[in-house]
């Protein structure tokens, strides 16, 4: 009774959970090849067969819990990979997200309209006010501003733009409104065509083949050879066909390739779970097999190496006098500049109280200005100054100039020596300018090149790749998204845009750079644990596949090695725990 009710839960549900095999082992035999679905399809159906005769003339065993079994650890490892199908096109799509949905069309009469991103055309002109952002890549025809390119490039620091020069899309214009004629629009704009490479890197990645996979290319031949062989064989020893095929279906049980298909992601999963609980994320198992070979390691500047903020001079903080302090603090809280922002909070950490100011305006591209105490006072552009800065200006008195910069990550240098202790070479290659690199690379006794595009960076992977060196990106902005995913593995901070922690196998949640050695030493302990459980699982083939063609295995004892051998390959791997230590 209790199998009668077995086959009537069991049997609709193998059918329907079957289906993606059935469709996949039919595909291959109409096209006269074979694949790792035949075999699988043939166990469940002839096993199923088997036990539906059992039950019908009362026998004692019946195999339905088994198949349904195999079918949920088969569908639940293709949903995984799903998944990470997806998120590399998450990536893409966050990507093309960044620029405007749309921007307001000047008419030939001086009319306005709003006009969707997609529906821009070359020689239409936008009016792009300040704070929006660019729907199409074009030249400034009236006005003159400052652009954050920081998801373009990496630089913090705003770029100055007039009549003349080019504006991009997915820029933010900081100051004032502008008049750009499109030039570029929809797929043709910088930013599409950064999406495509991403697209394009993320394919070509997706090709790369497991370790199971090359391991399971032999399955499928040599599973139904072993099983055909041990039918043959029995039926020529006189045995009947039902025992013949008993024994033909424990072969095919035994053989199945549940513990070989564990070896890799069990060991991942432990690894991955130690990583999490040290602060680095893996959305990718994947990416610890080929974490394992990094020889070569290329670091983004801002946001990565550094910390992407800009930061006031403390020596210059310190030099300030309590009025100065307070009416650069009240300037500094009208204004919602990054700058402005940086120097507030880093005046509001010394206990400094804002001064009363009256008359405040801010002036886009120039800067906040007040009166305190009927003296004219301002935090404004400096005229001329190398690198990033404000100056602060209080009638009859001396001006002070107030430089940021942007700091290390307190353990960068740490990392970076462990890296090489490790074998892998590390250099910088980031979107700044060439002299906001230097200094950071020569802190870190590294090689640095600066300017580059997100093409040059997936370029200069590319040429390494070729030479024969297995890299490493660890970035964070938009810019860096092809590099990301052109690497053989990539690293983001949490700190990322949408783009770098969609693009990136691995994110670390916490400031500590050290984060990417750490990872690298537990993807190659991941491996060396791989291999063992290969190792184990081949083994345990080699003996039980001979006892089975021998006929001392039933379905029953099968089943039970075969999860046996599961969990040796489970237990193997739990050492690894303790990886990210």
């Amino acid at each position: 009774l209790f199998h009668w009710l077995s086959a009537l839960i069991g049997v609709p549900a193998i059918f329907y959970a079957g289906q993606p095999f059935f469709r996949s082992a039919w595909a291959a035999l109409k096209n006269r090849r074979t694949n790792m679905d035949v075999p699988i399809s043939i166990g469940i159906t002839v096993a199923t067969g088997l036990s539906l005769y059992e039950t019908a003339v009362g026998g004692e065993h019946a195999w339905f819990d088994g198949a349904l079994m195999l079918l949920t650890f088969l569908l639940a490892g293709r949903a995984l990979d799903a998944m990470m199908r997806d998120k590399a096109r998450a990536g893409v799509d966050s990507l093309l997200s960044q620029a405007a949905q749309g921007a307001m069309v000047v008419g030939d009469d001086g009319a306005l309209t709003y006009v969707r991103a997609e529906d821009l055309a070359p020689g239409m002109v936008m009016r792009v006010a300040a704070g929006e952002k660019l729907a199409a890549d074009g030249e400034i025809i009236s006005g003159a501003s400052r652009f954050d390119q920081s998801l373009l490039t990496g630089e913090t620091a705003p770029v100055s733009a007039a009549v003349g020069e080019r504006a991009l899309a997915g820029t933010l214009n900081l100051d004032a409104p502008v008049d750009v004629r499109v030039s570029h629009a929809g797929r043709d704009t910088t930013l599409a065509g950064i999406a495509r490479l991403m697209e394009a890197s993320t394919q070509n990645r997706s090709r790369y083949v497991r370790i199971a996979d090359r391991a399971s290319r032999l399955y499928a031949p040599a599973v139904h050879t072993l099983a055909a062989a041990s039918v043959i064989g029995w039926l020529g020893a006189g045995a009947s066909l039902y025992e013949a095929l008993g024994i033909g279906v424990a072969g095919l049980i035994i053989t199945r390739p549940c513990a070989l298909g564990l070896a890799v992601p069990v060991a991942q999963v432990v690894t991955s779970g130690a990583l999490m609980r040290a602060g680095v994320m893996i959305k990718d198992g994947s990416a610890l097999e080929r974490l394992a070979s990094i020889d070569r390691a290329l670091f983004d500047k801002t946001g990565t190496i550094t910390l992407g903020t800009p930061l006031p001079d403390a020596a210059v903080i310190a030099a300030m006098d309590a009025e100065e302090a307070s009416v650069a603090l009240a300037l500094a809280s009208h204004s919602r500049h990054p700058l402005s922002r940086a120097l507030a909070k880093a005046l509001s950490s010394t206990g400094t109280r804002a001064a009363h100011l009256d008359q405040v305006r801010e002036v886009a591209g120039q800067g906040v200005f007040a009166q305190w105490n009927g003296k004219e006072v301002a935090l404004r552009r400096p005229e001329s100054a190398s690198g990033i800065a404000s100056v602060l200006t209080i009638e009859d008195r001396p001006h002070r100039l107030i430089s940021f910069a942007d700091r290390l990550r307190s353990d960068a240098a740490e990392a970076v020596a462990r890296l090489w202790g490790m074998g892998v070479e590390c250099s910088i290659l980031s979107g700044d300018r060439a002299e906001a690199v230097v200094p950071v690379a020569q802190a870190l006794g590294l090689t640095g090149q600066g300017s580059a595009s997100p093409a040059d960076k997936q370029q200069a992977i590319g040429q390494l790749r070729r030479s024969g060196r297995c890299v490493l990106m660890v970035g964070d902005g938009l810019n860096d998204g092809p590099a990301l995913a052109a690497a053989d593995a990539s690293i983001a901070p949490g700190s990322a845009t949408d783009v770098g922690l969609q693009a990136a196998d691995m994110v670390f949640v916490q400031e500590s750079l050290l984060a990417v050695p750490r990872a690298i030493a537990a993807s190659r302990a991941t491996m060396r644990v791989v291999k063992q459980n290969f190792a184990l699982a081949i083994g345990y083939n080699v003996i039980a596949v001979p006892l089975a063609m021998a006929g001392l295995v039933t379905p029953l004892i099968a089943a039970a090695a075969m999860s046996g051998s599961s969990l040796i390959v489970v237990a193997n791997s739990l050492r690894l725990a303790r990886a990210a230590r």
